[in-house]
């Protein structure tokens, strides 16, 4: 992606101006919303590492799952990042919260869905950090056609979905 080209996080700036520089550590993230649309850029872009590197570590924080993250990024089309809202979060800060909604489509299924969370923030250190985040279920939405017990299963394998995949 070229520089003059729109960030995904949805902010209006170029990604070059935006959260590129966070992303491969060229300036930290100002606030806890920059270093969430930086987190959510680097779902897009694949950025794995930056992603687990936000993170807030310690005895009582859970440790995200490499190989999951890498899958989900790759396996889904990103739409967009809306951010509901936030609380604090400022620089003068040392916690912060941004309410948001990411959607997607899984490729495999084609099901479009919205992960939409309550994420808490900590800076540490002097730099902000993803320290967990509250999940709220949402309603997925099919985007293809669906597929009938006796159509062909969507995964390739030649047989009927109600034999494979639709068990």
């Amino acid at each position: 992606m070229a520089d003059k080209d729109l960030c995904p996080c949805g902010s209006g700036k170029s990604y070059g101006e935006c959260c590129e520089p966070i992303i491969k550590g060229k300036t930290k993230a100002p606030t806890a919303e920059s270093l969430m649309r930086a987190r959510y850029t680097s779902y897009e872009k694949q950025e794995i590492d930056f992603i687990i590197n936000s993170c807030e570590e310690g005895e009582k924080i859970a440790e995200i799952d490499r190989q999951a993250t890498e899958e989900w990024a790759k396996n889904s089309i990103w739409h967009g990042l809306k951010i509901l809202r936030t609380e604090k979060g400022t620089e003068a800060d040392e916690e912060g919260i941004v309410e948001f909604e990411a959607t997607y489509t899984e490729k495999k299924t084609n099901l479009r869905d919205v992960h939409h969370e309550i994420g808490y923030f900590k800076k540490v250190n002097g730099e902000w950090l993803y320290s967990v985040g509250n999940i709220k279920p949402m309603t997925v939405v099919r985007e293809g056609a669906k597929v009938g017990r006796n159509d062909p299963c969507p995964c390739g394998s030649g047989k009927k979905f109600k034999k494979c995949c639709g068990r």
